[in-house]
């Protein structure tokens, strides 16, 4: 069997199944969409300059290796599905090599139909809730495109927020934006990080698909739970001390959890990161951002039960428990050390905090204290 002719998922399919399953969103008429999708583009422009004074990064004044795109849902999750692809192909290659023979070709197809299904099921249901995403790995895709990747602005889900919360509509957009743009500044003040968080998945991935049955089985789970509805999901309700949840519930070596482990730091590093930009946006740049933090705050409590089950089966609440941890860890380091100081995690994979150290701070601070004395010890030397 050919290595290249080796899948463990259809993406095509899932893409397109993503698309049937999914809601357009707001309706907007042509000119209303080419308006919403030039000012997005305005806005995230504008937002650079922002980013770049609070952080203090010099990356953000030119970001010409990566690109802005305005999409829609299915555009989202077709955009997903191709960068899922990229990143699995190392792994799918050595799973071909390896087990290759032991999983026939009919075997193959079929469950490469299923898992498409399945998973156009569940990013069906993401592509309706993502406002914006950086996408690091574009780059892997072709190699005309961008090496720095791409920032993702899901122009409905926008719209459909900014109606339902009744906000200032230039106000919330370049709040959104804002956010968006500086994991792109993040990736640009440290062009290393891309390949090192790349290379964890990888090894993640490669872990993972060694064990193809269990993955696939946490994706039918999953998906079928998405597609299956209210009823049978709380009829199949997990018992609520559970401390695994999720399609990560798969993993079971110590290995696999000490990736997890430098993963969860790592991401919980770049969106506390960008909720600490946000905190510092004030009113001189977002006119009514007070009104705005309140209201998208308390979105959550309007949640379907439904919603709410597919978020803690996903382990979306999990990772904005996470995301939490990684903006108090920020906050506390900027408040020992000030934003030069903690701008050092930018510079190398050994600056990256642990995920110990995001929820104990001072143990960060200390060990980059201990770095930078070992550092002039050496140059005295």
């Amino acid at each position: 069997m050919e290595t290249t002719d080796f899948r463990l998922i259809n993406w095509e399919l899932a893409s397109t199944t993503a698309a049937k399953l999914v809601s357009a969103g707001p309706s907007l008429s042509p000119k209303q969409i080419a308006e919403v999708v030039a000012d997005l583009r305005v806005k995230a422009d504008a937002s650079v300059e922002h980013v770049h004074r609070i952080t203090g990064l010099a990356a953000a004044a030119d970001l010409r290796d990566s690109q802005v795109l305005i999409v829609d849902r299915p555009g989202w999750a077709k955009a997903n599905t191709q960068s899922f692809e990229a990143m699995l192909g190392p792994a799918m290659e050595n799973l071909a090599k390896t087990r290759g023979e032991k999983i026939g070709d009919a075997t193959q197809v079929l469950s490469a139909t299923a898992t498409g299904v399945e998973m156009g099921a569940i990013l069906a249901f993401m592509s309706s809730k993502v406002l914006g995403q950086y996408d690091p790995f574009a780059g892997l895709l072709r190699p005309d495109l961008p090496s720095g990747g791409r920032l993702l602005l899901v122009a409905p889900n926008i719209v459909a927020i900014e109606r339902e919360l009744k906000v200032d509509v230039d106000d919330f957009r370049l709040w959104v934006t804002l956010h968006e743009q500086t994991h792109r500044v993040q990736f640009a003040a440290a062009p290393w990080l891309r390949a090192h968080l790349q290379s964890k998945i990888a090894e993640l991935l490669a872990s993972l698909l060694a064990e193809p049955e269990a993955l696939g089985e946490r994706l039918r789970l999953a998906a079928s739970d998405v597609v299956r509805g209210k009823k049978a999901l709380e009829a199949s309700a997990p018992e609520t001390g559970s401390s695994e949840t999720g399609l990560l519930a798969s993993l079971r070596t110590g290995e696999q959890k000490q990736i997890l482990s430098h993963i969860t730091a790592v991401m919980s590093l770049l969106e506390g990161h960008a909720n600490v930009v946000m905190d510092a946006v004030d009113s001189s740049i977002v006119p009514s951002v007070r009104t705005i933090r309140q209201r998208f705050g308390s979105r959550g409590k309007d949640r379907s039960a439904l919603e709410k089950w597919l978020r803690k089966l996903l382990g979306l609440d999990a990772k904005m428990r996470q995301y939490a941890d990684g903006q108090r860890f920020v906050a506390k380091v900027v408040e020992l050390m000030g934003m030069d100081g903690f701008n050092v995690v930018w510079e190398g994979s050994e600056n990256l905090p642990t995920e110990h150290e995001v929820h104990h701070p001072q143990d960060w601070v200390t060990r980059m204290g201990e770095n930078a004395t070992s550092g002039n010890k050496a140059v005295n030397d």
